[in-house]
C-alpha cells in the first residue's frame, strides 16, 4: 500500500525532491512514528527526518555544500534511488559542478527514469542551454515511451471498488479483490461474476490479502485511513490484521496492530506464517501460524515498507518505497540492500513477488509508473538484468498482482490516482472500472 503517494502529483516543495512529494500527513506519521520506536541506534524513519531537515536548512541558508554534502549522504542512504541523484544534481549546480550534475542526471536517465520536472525546476536552469542536457532529455523520452507486454484478462465492473490487492483461490477457481472505498473483500469467477466476501468488521479501508487455500483461511487487513472522512476522526492511525474462512466468509480472528500503523501490505508463507509491513511506522512484522500475535522482526532499517516476499528459510525480500528492496533475515533482523549499481531503479515497489529467481515489481512510486521483472544472481546480492512488463500506458496506476500457474495478474489502474487525500475522488476526476492485466509468460 502506497502510503507515500506517487511522486508525479506531488511538485517539489523544498530543497529535497526525495522528501518532498510525500504529503503532509504521511510525513507527520513518519516523524511521529519514529518517537515511538524504541531502537538502541537511530532508525531509518528518524534519520531520514533528519537528513531531509539538514537538506532544506542547508538550501534554505544557501549553505551550497552543505548541501551538496547533505546530498551524498542521503544518495547513499537511499542506496542509490534515483530521486536522490535529482537532489544530488540539483546540489551539483549550486554549488557550480554542472558537469556532475550532468552525469547524475544522466545516469538517472540510464535507470529508466523520465520525470518532467528537470524540464521546470529552477535549480536546473543553468543546464538546459548545454547540448548534453538535450541528450539526457532525448534519453528520458525514450524511456518514457509506453510498454506493454501483458494482455487484459478481465475488467472489474463495479467502479467504486478502488481494489488494492488481488490473490486468487485455486480451488474456487475465483479471484479475490479487497476494496479501499467499499471497504470489503469481493471475489469474481472466471465468468465475470462479482460478488462479495466479507465485510470489513470495523468499517475501514481493506487493504492487503493473502489465500492460505489449504489451510482454508482468507488473510486480509483493514486500515482507518489517516484523514479519509468515510473514516471516524477518533480511529484514524488503527489497522487489524484479519482471518476469514475461505469456506464461507466468517471471520475467525482479529489482531489489533500497533498504534499509528498502516498494515498494508503481507506475505504468506508455506507454513502459515503471515509476514506484514507498516508502511508509515516502518515495522515489519510475523504472525507465527496460529498466536494471533504479532511480532516485530526487524530493527527499524524500513522507512515505508512494502509487499513482503519470502525467499529461503527464514528470509524475506522486502522493498522500501524510498530505500529500494532489502532482504531481511528474520531470525536476526539484519538487513542486506540489494545495490542499484546506477543502472536498477529498485524503489517506488508496492507489490513484489518472487518467482523462479525473478522479483516481480509493481512500481507505482517511479516515473514512469510501471510493472518490471528483476533477475537475481543465486545468492540474491544483486540483480543481474531486468524485463519491462509494462510501462509508461495511459492509464497504469498499479498496485499488487498475484502469479497464477506461471502467469502474472495484476491490477493495472486501481483508482488511487483519482482519489484526495480525503479518500474523495478529486474534482474533474471519475473512477472506471479496474483492469487486471496479465503476462503471457513470465520470465525464467
Amino acid at each position: 500500500m502506497r502510503a507515500i503517494k506517487s511522486r508525479k502529483e506531488r511538485p517539489p516543495l523544498g530543497p529535497g525532491i526525495v522528501a518532498s512529494w510525500i504529503s503532509p500527513v504521511v510525513l507527520f506519521l513518519v516523524i511521529f512514528s519514529a518517537n515511538l520506536v524504541a531502537q538502541e541506534h537511530r532508525s531509518a524513519v528518524e534519520e531520514f527526518q533528519n537528513l531531509t531537515s539538514e537538506m532544506r536548512q542547508a538550501h534554505k541558508g544557501a549553505d551550497s555544500q552543505a548541501f551538496r554534502a547533505d546530498a551524498r549522504k542521503m544518495l547513499q542512504f537511499l542506496n542509490g534511488s534515483p530521486d536522490a541523484l535529482l537532489d544530488l544534481a540539483r546540489a551539483d549546480v549550486h554549488t557550480g559542478d554542472p558537469a556532475d550534475a550532468l552525469r547524475q542526471l544522466g545516469i538517472y536517465a540510464e535507470m529508466g527514469q523520465a520525470n518532467e520536472i528537470v524540464k521546470t525546476l529552477p535549480d536546473f536552469a543553468p543546464l538546459r542551454a548545454t547540448p548534453d542536457f538535450e541528450k539526457i532529455l532525448q534519453g528520458m523520452a525514450s524511456d518514457g515511451r509506453r510498454i506493454s507486454r501483458a494482455v487484459q484478462a478481465f475488467t472489474i465492473p463495479e467502479a467504486g471498488l478502488v481494489p488494492e490487492d488481488i490473490d486468487y483461490d485455486p480451488q474456487g477457481k475465483r479471484f479475490f479483490l479487497t476494496s479501499v472505498l467499499e471497504m470489503k473483500i469481493a471475489t469474481i469467477d472466471a465468468e465475470g461474476h462479482l460478488a462479495d466476501f466479507a465485510k470489513a468488521p470495523d468499517n475501514w479501508p481493506m487493504l492487503a490479502l493473502k489465500i492460505d487455500a489449504g489451510r482454508r483461511i482468507v488473510w486480509a487487513t483493514e486500515v482507518a485511513l489517516d484523514g479519509f472522512i468515510s473514516v471516524p476522526k477518533a480511529e484514524w492511525g488503527r489497522s487489524a490484521l484479519l482471518a476469514f474462512s475461505l469456506d464461507d466468509g466468517k471471520l475467525l480472528h482479529r489482531i489489533e496492530g500497533p498504534p499509528h500503523s498502516n498494515l498494508g501490505d503481507m506475505a504468506l508463507a508455506a507454513n502459515g506464517d503471515i509476514l506484514i509491513s507498516d508502511s508509515t511506522g516502518g515495522g515489519v512484522y510475523l504472525e507465527s501460524n496460529g498466536s494471533a500475535e504479532l511480532e516485530r522482526v526487524d530493527k527499524g532499517d524500513f522507512i515505508s515498507p512494502q509487499t513482503p516476499a519470502f525467499a529461503s528459510g527464514d528470509q524475506a525480500f522486502v522493498p522500501d518505497y524510498v530505500r529500494g528492496i532489502g532482504l531481511l533475515d528474520l531470525a536476526t533482523g539484519q538487513v542486506r540492500w540489494i545495490p542499484m549499481e546506477s543502472k536498477y531503479a529498485l524503489e517506488g515497489v508496492d507489490g513484489m513477488y518472487f518467482h523462479n529467481g525473478w522479483l516481480i515489481a509493481v512500481q507505482n512510486g517511479t516515473t514512469p509508473e510501471r510493472v518490471m521483472a528483476f533477475k537475481l544472481d543465486p545468492t540474491f546480492a544483486r540483480v543481474t538484468s531486468e524485463q519491462s512488463i509494462e510501462s509508461a500506458t495511459p492509464t497504469l496506476d498499479p498496485t499488487h498482482g498475484v502469479i497464477v500457474g506461471g502467469e502474472f495478474y495484476y491490477i493495472a489502474n486501481s483508482g488511487w490516482n483519482e482519489l484526495d487525500d480525503s479518500g474523495s475522488v478529486k474534482k474533474g476526476a471519475a473512477l472506471t472500472p479496474a483492469r487486471i492485466m496479465r503476462t503471457a509468460h513470465l520470465p525464467s
